[in-house]
Protein backbone atom coordinates (compact mmCIF):
# COMPACT_ATOMS: atom_id res chain seq x y z
CA UNK A 1 0.00 0.00 0.00
CA UNK A 2 1.49 3.27 -1.11
CA UNK A 3 2.43 6.06 1.67
CA UNK A 4 1.57 9.53 2.51
CA UNK A 5 4.80 10.62 0.37
CA UNK A 6 3.92 8.45 -2.94
CA UNK A 7 0.69 9.44 -3.08
CA UNK A 8 1.58 13.75 -2.45
CA UNK A 9 4.68 12.91 -5.23
CA UNK A 10 1.76 11.46 -7.61
CA UNK A 11 -0.57 14.47 -6.82
CA UNK A 12 1.83 16.82 -7.39
CA UNK A 13 3.09 14.85 -10.72
CA UNK A 14 -0.46 15.05 -11.83
CA UNK A 15 -1.16 18.57 -10.96
CA UNK A 16 2.36 20.10 -12.62
CA UNK A 17 1.10 17.68 -15.28
CA UNK A 18 -2.22 18.88 -16.57
CA UNK A 19 -2.71 21.82 -18.78
CA UNK A 20 -3.75 24.99 -17.35
CA UNK A 21 -6.94 25.30 -18.46
CA UNK A 22 -7.75 22.27 -16.92
CA UNK A 23 -6.39 23.49 -13.98
CA UNK A 24 -8.84 26.50 -14.10
CA UNK A 25 -12.01 24.44 -14.74
CA UNK A 26 -11.58 22.41 -11.49
CA UNK A 27 -10.61 25.72 -9.47
CA UNK A 28 -14.69 26.82 -10.71
CA UNK A 29 -16.05 23.22 -10.02
CA UNK A 30 -14.14 23.22 -6.28
CA UNK A 31 -15.52 26.78 -5.45
CA UNK A 32 -18.88 25.73 -6.73
CA UNK A 33 -18.72 22.38 -4.80
CA UNK A 34 -17.52 23.94 -1.59
CA UNK A 35 -20.03 27.13 -1.49
CA UNK A 36 -22.73 24.64 -2.65
CA UNK A 37 -22.31 22.89 0.97
CA UNK A 38 -21.99 25.84 2.87
CA UNK A 39 -25.21 27.28 1.38
CA UNK A 40 -27.49 24.54 1.99
CA UNK A 41 -26.15 24.29 6.13
CA UNK A 42 -29.23 25.54 7.97
CA UNK A 43 -27.28 28.46 9.02
CA UNK A 44 -27.42 29.78 5.56
CA UNK A 45 -31.05 30.47 4.80
CA UNK A 46 -34.09 31.71 6.18
CA UNK A 47 -36.67 29.27 5.27
CA UNK A 48 -35.22 26.22 7.54
CA UNK A 49 -32.28 24.75 4.90
CA UNK A 50 -31.86 25.32 1.07
CA UNK A 51 -32.42 21.84 -1.12
CA UNK A 52 -29.70 20.99 -3.15
CA UNK A 53 -30.79 21.88 -6.58
CA UNK A 54 -31.26 25.51 -5.28
CA UNK A 55 -28.31 26.00 -3.51
CA UNK A 56 -26.14 24.91 -6.22
CA UNK A 57 -28.25 26.92 -8.90
CA UNK A 58 -27.56 30.08 -6.74
CA UNK A 59 -23.94 28.76 -6.20
CA UNK A 60 -23.23 28.36 -9.77
CA UNK A 61 -24.62 31.76 -10.56
CA UNK A 62 -22.72 33.34 -8.08
CA UNK A 63 -19.47 31.86 -9.07
CA UNK A 64 -20.00 32.52 -12.20
CA UNK A 65 -21.03 36.06 -11.75
CA UNK A 66 -24.32 35.83 -13.60
CA UNK A 67 -26.83 36.80 -11.41
CA UNK A 68 -29.95 34.28 -11.90
CA UNK A 69 -31.75 33.11 -8.55
CA UNK A 70 -34.29 30.77 -7.73
CA UNK A 71 -35.78 33.50 -5.33
CA UNK A 72 -34.93 37.55 -4.13
CA UNK A 73 -31.18 36.83 -2.49
CA UNK A 74 -32.10 39.17 1.03
CA UNK A 75 -35.55 37.12 1.61
CA UNK A 76 -33.98 33.76 0.83
CA UNK A 77 -30.69 34.11 2.49
CA UNK A 78 -29.32 35.10 6.04
CA UNK A 79 -26.51 37.21 6.28
CA UNK A 80 -24.21 34.18 6.72
CA UNK A 81 -25.54 32.82 3.24
CA UNK A 82 -25.28 36.52 1.44
CA UNK A 83 -21.58 36.30 2.74
CA UNK A 84 -20.83 33.04 0.89
CA UNK A 85 -22.31 34.05 -2.15
CA UNK A 86 -20.50 37.44 -2.24
CA UNK A 87 -17.40 35.20 -1.62
CA UNK A 88 -17.76 32.95 -4.40
CA UNK A 89 -18.69 35.81 -6.78
CA UNK A 90 -15.21 37.40 -6.08
CA UNK A 91 -13.70 34.34 -6.47
CA UNK A 92 -15.46 34.10 -9.20
CA UNK A 93 -15.33 37.22 -11.06
CA UNK A 94 -11.27 36.81 -10.63
CA UNK A 95 -10.40 33.52 -11.00
CA UNK A 96 -8.97 31.29 -8.09
CA UNK A 97 -5.54 31.03 -9.90
CA UNK A 98 -5.58 34.88 -10.29
CA UNK A 99 -6.65 36.04 -6.41
CA UNK A 100 -3.58 32.68 -5.40
CA UNK A 101 -1.34 33.58 -7.58
CA UNK A 102 -1.80 37.31 -7.20
CA UNK A 103 -1.36 37.12 -3.40
CA UNK A 104 1.53 35.43 -3.73
CA UNK A 105 2.76 38.19 -6.10
CA UNK A 106 1.92 40.94 -3.40
CA UNK A 107 4.53 38.79 -0.83
CA UNK A 108 7.22 39.13 -3.09
CA UNK A 109 7.10 35.38 -4.08
CA UNK A 110 8.56 34.55 -7.61
CA UNK A 111 6.41 33.05 -9.93
CA UNK A 112 7.74 29.67 -11.53
CA UNK A 113 7.09 28.88 -15.42
CA UNK A 114 4.05 26.45 -14.11
CA UNK A 115 2.47 29.14 -12.15
CA UNK A 116 2.88 31.74 -15.21
CA UNK A 117 0.86 29.82 -17.58
CA UNK A 118 -1.49 29.31 -15.26
CA UNK A 119 -1.48 33.19 -14.81
CA UNK A 120 -2.08 33.90 -18.36
CA UNK A 121 -4.31 31.46 -18.89
CA UNK A 122 -6.39 32.54 -16.34
CA UNK A 123 -6.31 36.42 -16.53
CA UNK A 124 -6.28 36.37 -20.62
CA UNK A 125 -2.73 37.96 -20.61
CA UNK A 126 -0.21 37.15 -23.37
CA UNK A 127 2.94 35.95 -20.58
CA UNK A 128 4.40 39.27 -21.68
CA UNK A 129 4.49 41.01 -17.97
CA UNK A 130 2.24 38.56 -16.02
CA UNK A 131 3.49 39.38 -12.24
CA UNK A 132 2.68 43.25 -13.58
CA UNK A 133 -0.92 42.24 -14.33
CA UNK A 134 -1.99 40.06 -11.68
CA UNK A 135 -0.53 42.64 -9.02
CA UNK A 136 -2.69 45.46 -11.24
CA UNK A 137 -5.93 43.24 -11.00
CA UNK A 138 -5.85 42.64 -7.64
CA UNK A 139 -5.15 46.07 -6.64
CA UNK A 140 -7.23 47.64 -9.14
CA UNK A 141 -10.08 45.37 -8.44
CA UNK A 142 -10.37 45.94 -4.38
CA UNK A 143 -9.68 50.19 -5.11
CA UNK A 144 -12.44 50.14 -7.88
CA UNK A 145 -14.86 47.58 -5.37
CA UNK A 146 -13.92 49.99 -2.45
CA UNK A 147 -14.95 53.44 -4.35
CA UNK A 148 -18.08 52.17 -5.52
CA UNK A 149 -18.76 51.09 -2.05
CA UNK A 150 -18.09 54.36 -0.72
CA UNK A 151 -20.51 56.21 -3.43
CA UNK A 152 -22.97 53.94 -3.29
CA UNK A 153 -23.10 54.42 0.99
CA UNK A 154 -23.67 57.91 0.29
CA UNK A 155 -27.04 57.00 -0.81
CA UNK A 156 -27.77 53.83 1.23
CA UNK A 157 -26.35 55.22 4.48
CA UNK A 158 -29.05 58.28 4.61
CA UNK A 159 -31.91 55.79 3.37
CA UNK A 160 -31.58 52.92 5.49
CA UNK A 161 -29.09 53.75 8.13
CA UNK A 162 -26.40 51.62 9.41
CA UNK A 163 -28.03 48.58 7.64
CA UNK A 164 -27.11 50.54 4.50
CA UNK A 165 -23.16 49.58 4.71
CA UNK A 166 -23.80 45.66 3.78
CA UNK A 167 -25.88 46.63 0.26
CA UNK A 168 -23.57 49.08 -0.70
CA UNK A 169 -20.34 46.55 -0.66
CA UNK A 170 -22.31 44.14 -1.85
CA UNK A 171 -23.49 45.95 -4.95
CA UNK A 172 -19.93 47.04 -5.43
CA UNK A 173 -18.53 43.78 -5.52
CA UNK A 174 -21.54 42.11 -7.52
CA UNK A 175 -21.44 45.58 -9.79
CA UNK A 176 -17.88 45.20 -10.65
CA UNK A 177 -18.28 41.42 -10.71
CA UNK A 178 -20.56 41.62 -13.35
CA UNK A 179 -22.63 39.52 -11.33
CA UNK A 180 -25.78 40.80 -10.84
CA UNK A 181 -26.59 39.97 -7.34
CA UNK A 182 -28.48 42.71 -5.04
CA UNK A 183 -29.84 43.00 -1.25
CA UNK A 184 -32.33 45.37 -1.45
CA UNK A 185 -35.30 42.62 -1.09
CA UNK A 186 -36.00 44.28 2.11
CA UNK A 187 -36.94 48.14 0.00
CA UNK A 188 -40.16 47.81 -1.37
CA UNK A 189 -39.84 47.69 -4.95
CA UNK A 190 -40.92 45.32 -7.91
CA UNK A 191 -37.09 43.45 -7.94
CA UNK A 192 -33.61 44.08 -8.19
CA UNK A 193 -32.99 48.16 -8.59
CA UNK A 194 -36.43 49.33 -10.10
CA UNK A 195 -36.89 51.70 -6.77
CA UNK A 196 -33.32 53.45 -8.10
CA UNK A 197 -34.42 53.17 -11.84
CA UNK A 198 -34.10 57.37 -12.10
CA UNK A 199 -31.25 58.06 -9.45
CA UNK A 200 -27.74 58.84 -11.38
CA UNK A 201 -25.72 58.26 -8.12
CA UNK A 202 -27.40 54.89 -8.15
CA UNK A 203 -26.98 53.82 -11.35
CA UNK A 204 -24.46 55.26 -12.73
CA UNK A 205 -22.00 54.35 -10.21
CA UNK A 206 -23.08 50.54 -11.00
CA UNK A 207 -22.75 51.06 -14.50
CA UNK A 208 -19.44 52.42 -14.19
CA UNK A 209 -18.22 49.51 -12.19
CA UNK A 210 -19.50 47.15 -14.71
CA UNK A 211 -18.35 48.83 -17.37
CA UNK A 212 -14.39 48.59 -15.42
CA UNK A 213 -14.79 45.27 -15.05
CA UNK A 214 -16.07 44.29 -18.12
CA UNK A 215 -13.31 46.26 -20.60
CA UNK A 216 -10.66 42.97 -18.95
CA UNK A 217 -7.55 43.47 -17.02
CA UNK A 218 -5.17 43.48 -20.19
CA UNK A 219 -7.28 46.76 -21.18
CA UNK A 220 -6.62 48.23 -17.76
CA UNK A 221 -3.45 47.42 -17.64
CA UNK A 222 -3.00 48.76 -21.05
CA UNK A 223 -4.67 52.03 -20.49
CA UNK A 224 -2.50 52.59 -16.68
CA UNK A 225 0.79 52.00 -18.66
CA UNK A 226 0.28 53.87 -22.07
CA UNK A 227 -1.68 56.96 -20.67
CA UNK A 228 -2.02 57.06 -16.61
CA UNK A 229 2.12 55.94 -15.69
CA UNK A 230 3.63 58.22 -18.20
CA UNK A 231 1.79 61.35 -16.78
CA UNK A 232 3.23 60.78 -13.59
CA UNK A 233 7.00 60.60 -15.33
CA UNK A 234 5.85 63.70 -16.98
CA UNK A 235 6.31 61.64 -20.31
CA UNK A 236 4.16 61.52 -23.51
CA UNK A 237 1.64 59.01 -23.68
CA UNK A 238 1.80 56.18 -25.76
CA UNK A 239 -1.00 54.49 -28.18
CA UNK A 240 -2.90 51.74 -26.88
CA UNK A 241 -2.40 48.50 -28.33
CA UNK A 242 -4.30 46.59 -30.61
CA UNK A 243 -6.22 44.75 -28.42
CA UNK A 244 -7.59 48.11 -26.03
CA UNK A 245 -8.47 49.67 -28.99
CA UNK A 246 -10.82 47.09 -30.67
CA UNK A 247 -12.21 46.23 -27.00
CA UNK A 248 -12.81 50.30 -26.04
CA UNK A 249 -14.35 50.75 -29.35
CA UNK A 250 -16.60 48.07 -29.95
CA UNK A 251 -17.62 48.77 -25.83
CA UNK A 252 -18.69 52.45 -26.53
CA UNK A 253 -20.41 51.27 -29.70
CA UNK A 254 -22.67 48.69 -27.80
CA UNK A 255 -23.60 50.97 -25.02
CA UNK A 256 -24.59 53.61 -27.78
CA UNK A 257 -26.73 51.23 -29.46
CA UNK A 258 -28.26 49.40 -26.42
CA UNK A 259 -28.82 52.71 -24.87
CA UNK A 260 -30.71 54.02 -27.80
CA UNK A 261 -32.68 50.66 -28.83
CA UNK A 262 -34.29 50.70 -24.52
CA UNK A 263 -35.07 54.41 -24.80
CA UNK A 264 -36.72 53.87 -28.04
CA UNK A 265 -38.38 51.04 -27.52
CA UNK A 266 -39.62 51.24 -23.91
CA UNK A 267 -39.87 54.69 -23.87
CA UNK A 268 -44.05 54.45 -23.25
CA UNK A 269 -43.44 50.66 -21.55
CA UNK A 270 -41.98 49.80 -18.73
CA UNK A 271 -39.97 53.33 -18.92
CA UNK A 272 -43.46 55.50 -18.94
CA UNK A 273 -43.63 56.28 -15.48
CA UNK A 274 -40.17 58.04 -15.66
CA UNK A 275 -39.56 61.97 -17.18
CA UNK A 276 -37.07 61.94 -19.97
CA UNK A 277 -33.83 62.54 -18.19
CA UNK A 278 -34.43 59.37 -15.93
CA UNK A 279 -35.46 57.87 -19.29
CA UNK A 280 -32.42 58.23 -20.56
CA UNK A 281 -30.63 57.59 -17.37
CA UNK A 282 -32.29 54.10 -16.63
CA UNK A 283 -32.09 53.39 -20.40
CA UNK A 284 -27.90 53.32 -20.07
CA UNK A 285 -28.24 51.26 -17.08
CA UNK A 286 -29.95 48.91 -18.97
CA UNK A 287 -27.95 49.01 -21.65
CA UNK A 288 -25.15 48.35 -19.44
CA UNK A 289 -26.47 45.47 -17.89
CA UNK A 290 -27.79 43.57 -20.60
CA UNK A 291 -24.24 43.20 -21.73
CA UNK A 292 -23.02 41.57 -18.79
CA UNK A 293 -24.31 41.93 -14.90
CA UNK A 294 -27.96 41.23 -14.54
CA UNK A 295 -29.26 44.82 -12.40
CA UNK A 296 -32.61 45.21 -13.60
CA UNK A 297 -34.46 49.20 -13.23
CA UNK A 298 -37.24 47.85 -14.83
CA UNK A 299 -39.66 45.12 -14.95
CA UNK A 300 -37.90 42.72 -17.51
CA UNK A 301 -41.00 40.49 -18.07
CA UNK A 302 -42.91 43.35 -19.17
CA UNK A 303 -40.52 44.57 -22.03
CA UNK A 304 -41.54 43.79 -25.52
CA UNK A 305 -40.63 40.94 -27.40
CA UNK A 306 -38.50 43.78 -29.92
CA UNK A 307 -36.99 44.76 -26.82
CA UNK A 308 -35.88 41.05 -25.41
CA UNK A 309 -34.67 40.38 -29.07
CA UNK A 310 -32.36 43.56 -28.77
CA UNK A 311 -30.86 42.27 -25.15
CA UNK A 312 -30.48 38.83 -26.39
CA UNK A 313 -28.05 39.87 -28.62
CA UNK A 314 -26.26 42.14 -26.54
CA UNK A 315 -26.06 38.85 -24.20
CA UNK A 316 -24.81 37.42 -26.68
CA UNK A 317 -22.35 39.24 -27.82
CA UNK A 318 -21.36 40.28 -23.56
CA UNK A 319 -18.13 41.39 -22.78
CA UNK A 320 -14.36 41.84 -23.05
CA UNK A 321 -11.60 38.58 -22.82
CA UNK A 322 -10.01 38.62 -19.54
CA UNK A 323 -12.74 40.27 -17.79
CA UNK A 324 -15.40 39.27 -14.71
CA UNK A 325 -17.98 39.14 -18.04
CA UNK A 326 -19.26 36.50 -20.39
CA UNK A 327 -20.78 36.19 -23.65
CA UNK A 328 -18.84 35.12 -26.64
CA UNK A 329 -17.06 38.44 -26.25
CA UNK A 330 -16.40 41.20 -27.99
CA UNK A 331 -13.26 40.66 -29.72
CA UNK A 332 -14.80 37.30 -30.85
CA UNK A 333 -17.94 39.51 -32.41
CA UNK A 334 -15.43 42.10 -34.07
CA UNK A 335 -13.85 38.66 -35.56
CA UNK A 336 -17.06 37.44 -37.23
CA UNK A 337 -18.51 41.10 -38.21
CA UNK A 338 -15.04 42.20 -40.03
CA UNK A 339 -14.47 38.80 -41.75
CA UNK A 340 -18.00 38.86 -43.07
CA UNK A 341 -17.95 42.79 -44.23
CA UNK A 342 -14.32 41.55 -45.90
CA UNK A 343 -15.49 38.61 -47.60
CA UNK A 344 -18.70 40.37 -48.98
CA UNK A 345 -16.63 43.25 -50.15
CA UNK A 346 -14.38 40.65 -52.01
CA UNK A 347 -11.05 40.65 -50.04
CA UNK A 348 -9.24 37.41 -49.21
CA UNK A 349 -8.09 38.62 -45.64
CA UNK A 350 -10.49 40.37 -42.74
CA UNK A 351 -8.41 44.10 -42.18
CA UNK A 352 -9.68 46.65 -39.15
CA UNK A 353 -7.89 49.46 -37.86
CA UNK A 354 -5.14 48.55 -40.57
CA UNK A 355 -4.64 45.18 -38.50
CA UNK A 356 -5.59 41.92 -40.13
CA UNK A 357 -6.92 38.56 -38.13
CA UNK A 358 -4.93 35.39 -38.61
CA UNK A 359 -6.21 32.54 -39.82
CA UNK A 360 -6.25 30.25 -36.88
CA UNK A 361 -8.20 33.66 -34.70
CA UNK A 362 -10.78 33.27 -37.51
CA UNK A 363 -11.08 29.65 -37.37
CA UNK A 364 -11.32 30.62 -33.26
CA UNK A 365 -14.01 33.15 -33.20
CA UNK A 366 -16.10 30.81 -35.48
CA UNK A 367 -15.74 28.01 -33.24
CA UNK A 368 -16.78 29.35 -30.17
CA UNK A 369 -19.52 31.40 -31.90
CA UNK A 370 -21.10 28.19 -33.38
CA UNK A 371 -20.59 26.32 -29.76
CA UNK A 372 -22.41 28.92 -27.71
CA UNK A 373 -25.05 29.78 -30.64
CA UNK A 374 -25.62 25.81 -30.66
CA UNK A 375 -26.14 25.93 -26.70
CA UNK A 376 -28.08 28.16 -25.94
CA UNK A 377 -30.44 27.32 -29.06
CA UNK A 378 -30.32 23.62 -28.01
CA UNK A 379 -31.28 24.76 -24.10
CA UNK A 380 -34.00 27.00 -24.98
CA UNK A 381 -35.50 24.64 -27.20
CA UNK A 382 -35.27 21.47 -23.93
CA UNK A 383 -36.00 24.03 -21.49
CA UNK A 384 -39.89 25.52 -23.93
CA UNK A 385 -40.78 21.58 -23.99
CA UNK A 386 -39.56 21.06 -20.38
CA UNK A 387 -42.03 23.82 -19.96
CA UNK A 388 -44.87 24.60 -22.33
CA UNK A 389 -46.41 27.35 -20.07
CA UNK A 390 -43.31 29.69 -21.10
CA UNK A 391 -42.98 31.28 -24.00
CA UNK A 392 -39.87 30.06 -26.65
CA UNK A 393 -38.74 34.21 -26.92
CA UNK A 394 -38.49 33.66 -22.66
CA UNK A 395 -37.04 30.48 -22.70
CA UNK A 396 -33.88 32.33 -25.39
CA UNK A 397 -33.91 35.10 -23.38
CA UNK A 398 -33.38 33.17 -19.96
CA UNK A 399 -30.81 30.65 -21.41
CA UNK A 400 -28.93 33.39 -23.14
CA UNK A 401 -28.72 35.10 -20.05
CA UNK A 402 -27.10 32.09 -18.58
CA UNK A 403 -24.40 31.78 -21.06
CA UNK A 404 -23.53 35.26 -21.73
CA UNK A 405 -23.65 35.15 -17.22
CA UNK A 406 -25.56 37.97 -17.31
CA UNK A 407 -28.25 37.17 -14.89
CA UNK A 408 -31.44 39.34 -16.33
CA UNK A 409 -34.67 37.51 -16.15
CA UNK A 410 -37.93 37.75 -17.90
CA UNK A 411 -39.09 36.15 -14.80
CA UNK A 412 -39.52 32.77 -15.28
CA UNK A 413 -35.97 31.41 -13.56
CA UNK A 414 -38.26 30.63 -10.41
CA UNK A 415 -41.22 28.43 -11.93
CA UNK A 416 -38.65 26.25 -13.98
CA UNK A 417 -38.72 22.40 -13.53
CA UNK A 418 -35.43 21.21 -11.56
CA UNK A 419 -33.94 19.64 -15.10
CA UNK A 420 -34.32 23.06 -16.77
CA UNK A 421 -32.67 24.63 -13.71
CA UNK A 422 -29.36 22.00 -14.11
CA UNK A 423 -29.30 22.59 -17.59
CA UNK A 424 -28.90 26.47 -17.10
CA UNK A 425 -26.64 25.57 -14.14
CA UNK A 426 -24.44 23.76 -16.72
CA UNK A 427 -24.79 26.52 -19.07
CA UNK A 428 -23.69 29.31 -16.72
CA UNK A 429 -20.71 27.20 -15.92
CA UNK A 430 -19.97 26.89 -19.63
CA UNK A 431 -20.63 30.62 -20.28
CA UNK A 432 -18.07 31.55 -17.94
CA UNK A 433 -15.42 29.17 -18.50
CA UNK A 434 -15.67 29.53 -22.38
CA UNK A 435 -16.83 26.98 -24.64
CA UNK A 436 -13.39 26.43 -26.04
CA UNK A 437 -11.96 26.26 -22.48
CA UNK A 438 -13.96 23.99 -21.59
CA UNK A 439 -13.74 21.68 -24.41
CA UNK A 440 -9.74 21.68 -24.30
CA UNK A 441 -10.38 21.23 -20.73
CA UNK A 442 -11.24 17.85 -21.64
CA UNK A 443 -9.98 16.68 -24.98
CA UNK A 444 -6.60 18.05 -24.47
CA UNK A 445 -3.92 15.71 -24.82
CA UNK A 446 0.36 16.09 -24.32
CA UNK A 447 1.38 18.10 -27.87
CA UNK A 448 2.00 15.20 -30.81
CA UNK A 449 5.83 15.55 -32.16
CA UNK A 450 4.43 17.41 -34.68
CA UNK A 451 1.78 18.30 -37.20
CA UNK A 452 1.12 16.63 -40.52
CA UNK A 453 0.77 18.52 -44.13
CA UNK A 454 -2.10 17.72 -45.96
CA UNK A 455 -2.94 18.79 -49.49
CA UNK A 456 -5.43 21.43 -49.85
CA UNK A 457 -8.95 20.89 -50.24
CA UNK A 458 -10.62 22.77 -52.81
CA UNK A 459 -15.08 23.12 -52.78
CA UNK A 460 -17.30 26.29 -53.88
CA UNK A 461 -18.92 27.65 -50.73
CA UNK A 462 -22.03 29.18 -50.53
Amino acid sequence: MPDFYEIKEKFSETVKTTPPVRVIVISFVLIILVGTGLLMLPVSSKVGGASFIDALFTITSATCVTGLVVGDTFTLWTPFGQGVILACIQLGGLGLSTLTIGFSLLVRRKLGIREMKLASESSGGSGLDIAGLLKLTIGFTFACEAIGACLLALRFVPMFGVNGIWPSIFCAISAYCNAGFDVLGFYPSQGSLTAFAGDPLVSLTISFLIIIGGLGFIVVQDIYLCKIQPRFHHKDTLRLNFHSQICIRVTVALLLVGTLGFFLFEFDNTMSHLNVLEKLNCAFFQSTNTRTAGFASVNIGAQYELTKILSILLMFIGACPGSTGGGIKITTFMVLAVTVMCTIRGKNEAVVLRHRFSTPTVYKAFTVAILAFLLVFVDAGVISSLNPDIAYLDCLYEATSAFGTVGLSANVTPLLDPISKLILIFTMFIGRVGPLSFGLSILMRHKSKGDSIYPEGRMLIG
